[in-house]
């Protein structure tokens, strides 16, 4: 059964889902770009790791589709950054490659990829991957407000 993804009112926000395409080959960007198209994503591009990691400052995604091999900064150095810093730990990950040895996807996950995807990318895959990524965090986001709830009630009790 197809499963629509998260929507602005189901995730609790007043924007929808924003997936940022980092590959520096325009033509993969814009297959990327073309597959989530009808999704009701907001979509941006970044050309290069340095652009990558402005866009995520700037523009806060939920999702980045991440080319690995990329001018200036790799894909690996760009996620390793991505969670190392506390305001952008929690930006979901798809690593996207040409690349397709058990070593890459190995590094992929050290560096704390959420996914993998070996091209050429199939859309249904990618749809799937996407969605996937976008339900387990609004999942985490709610489970968070949860808690927070939780250790409030639990403070005044005392």
């Amino acid at each position: 059964m197809a499963t629509s993804p998260p929507t602005a009112a189901a995730t609790g926000e007043t924007r929808p889902p924003r997936v940022l395409i980092a590959d520096d080959n325009v033509q993969g960007a814009e297959l990327l770009e073309a597959y989530l198209s009808d999704s009701g994503y907001e979509l941006r591009i970044a050309a290069d790791g340095e652009q990558t990691l402005q866009q995520v400052a700037a523009w806060q995604p939920d999702v980045i589709l991440l080319d690995i091999m990329m001018p200036r900064i790799s894909g690996f150095e760009v996620c390793k950054r991505l969670r190392a810093d506390p305001a952008t730990r929690e930006v979901g990950v798809i690593m996207i490659t040409a690349l397709d040895q058990p070593s890459d996807m190995e590094r992929a996950v050290d560096v704390g990829a959420n996914e993998f995807l070996s091209k050429p990318i199939k859309k249904s895959e990618l749809l799937l991957r996407v969605r996937s990524l976008l339900r387990s965090r609004l999942y985490k986001r709610q489970l968070d407000r949860a808690l927070a709830y939780i250790e409030e009630v639990e403070r005044g009790e005392e």
